[in-house]
């Protein structure tokens, strides 16, 4: 990564002429008192070519943000600079939005080989959908600024996949003065997964965990017949409730008389069984993962058979069936795109797949599936435009897509006025590994950076 202080030339009377000699106090202070805090004053970004995904590429454009949120995008030639606002000169610069990872660990793993730095999963049961990544996010994490320095401000955290049923996943923001500002909102999604890594035929003979996949395809149906009869008694409950408290009975002339009518008894709660009511409901999305076609098509067929809304997930070893998923009419989270083939497909199967997908009309979007590796998101979107997916639908698959996918479109993914100012300065294409990310904006607040790898460089350096 380097320096920074090619990134802007500020403007504004009597302000330094680079950002870095604003010096660290101040990035700092910004960090404590926190990004979600309302910008005051206007930060004007003038000259860069902006990437606004929703309305094409303006050369020698200008963006406005102001309390967090963009308030102008357009030409320089037509573009109206706020009183009193500081402008920054991005001549030469690449602005775009803030990229999304569909899929991450971020802040529930550290240091992968140490597992008391690792809240990745429960393994007590296969079931678990009571679980919450929120509560074992780790803001203070030191991978997060790590992927804040290449583009990435929003993601999906996301339990481990050893479980079919592992908890809900959250959808996060990457900066913020503690866990709560940071976790936008909480239960956003379930994952589902059905990919033959959830078996647990290692040694338990006597083990309550299925060894097979039809076992596995049992217990999810078993669970979600258990939830559909924890709601009927629920409704049945709140039906008699409502009846007890319109026709209340009589006075009984002696207090131990049985004979009176008696107030309907609640069943027992089961976080379980409750929190899979809003999926079968079809308030919130299932992740569905399946890596091979016959997976797929189970797991497919049980979401159909209780009516779940879903997003596919990975599928990655999928090509004889992708005709089956572009008919689903569903989007797809695919990666990490790097995966090697089975013995008997193409080379390419992997590479391919999400032009295969884009080409089928199925809206995609990349995902890191991982913690250590999130700041390589943006060279999984470059890598598929090599193998056929066009720029455009690359760009798209790690900002606009998941922000539709996750319900944010109003909030993220594109330079639109209204939108969060979530958004990143970059002396080229994003999608190039060459390009260096020179500064990130969240929530029009400028971001440290800095991590812990460039900590340790500038001490071991003699900076």
């Amino acid at each position: 990564m380097m320096p920074q202080s090619s990134v802007v030339r500020h403007q504004s009377p009597g302000t330094p002429r680079s950002l870095a000699s604003l010096g660290m106090t101040m990035l700092f202070f910004a960090t404590l008192v926190g990004v979600a805090a309302a910008q005051q004053t206007p930060v004007v970004l003038k000259g860069g070519k902006l990437l606004t995904i929703t309305h094409g590429v303006v050369d020698n454009g200008v963006v406005v943000m102001q309390n967090g949120k963009i308030t102008s995008v357009g030409p320089a030639a037509s573009a109206t600079v706020p009183q009193g606002a500081r402008v920054l000169d991005v001549s030469g610069m690449t602005v775009y939005p803030g990229l999304i990872d569909s899929e991450t660990y971020l802040g529930l793993t550290e240091i992968s080989a140490e597992q008391s730095t690792n809240d990745l999963i429960e393994l007590s049961d296969e079931i678990m959908p009571h679980m919450h990544v929120y509560d074992a996010f780790h803001a203070e994490s030191e991978l997060i600024p790590v992927a804040r320095l290449n583009g990435i401000t929003n993601a999906i955290v996301a339990p481990d996949s050893s479980d079919t049923l592992p908890g809900q996943d959250s959808f996060i923001q990457l900066a913020g003065p503690s866990a709560r500002e940071m976790l936008l909102v909480r239960d956003i999604a379930m994952p589902l997964n059905f990919t033959g890594d959830q078996r647990r035929n290692e040694s338990f003979e006597k083990s309550k965990f299925p060894s097979t996949r039809m076992g596995m395809a049992a217990q999810l149906r078993q669970a979600f017949l258990d939830a559909q009869d924890y709601a009927q008694r629920w409704s049945d409950y709140e039906s008699k409730k409502a009846d007890y408290e319109k026709n209340p009975p009589e006075s009984a002339k002696k207090t131990d008389d049985k004979s009176k009518k008696q107030p309907p008894v609640p069943p027992k709660r089961d976080l379980k069984l409750e929190a899979l009511l809003p999926y079968l409901q079809g308030k919130k999305p299932i992740v569905l993962a399946a890596e091979g076609p016959s997976d797929l098509e189970t797991a497919v067929g049980l979401a159909k058979e209780f009516n779940l809304k879903f997003v596919l997930d990975h599928i990655s070893h999928s090509q004889p069936v992708l005709d089956y998923v572009g008919n689903l009419k569903v989007p797809v989270i695919v990666g990490p795109i790097y995966e090697e083939p089975k013995p008997e497909e193409r080379y390419d199967a992997v590479y391919r797949l999400p032009a295969q997908l884009y080409k089928r009309g199925v809206k995609i979007a990349f995902a890191s599936f991982d913690a250590h590796g999130v700041r390589s998101l943006p060279y999984q979107a470059g890598y598929a435009v090599a193998f056929g997916l066009p720029y455009d639908e690359a760009l798209k698959a790690i900002t606009l897509n998941p922000a539709e996918i996750w319900g944010m479109a109003d909030q993220l993914g594109s330079l639109d006025v209204g939108k969060a100012a979530n958004l990143v300065v970059a002396n080229g294409d994003p999608l190039d590994v060459t390009t260096d990310v020179k500064q990130v904006f969240i929530a029009g607040q400028e971001i440290p950076m800095t991590s812990r790898q460039t900590r340790l460089r500038d001490q071991y350096s003699g900076k």
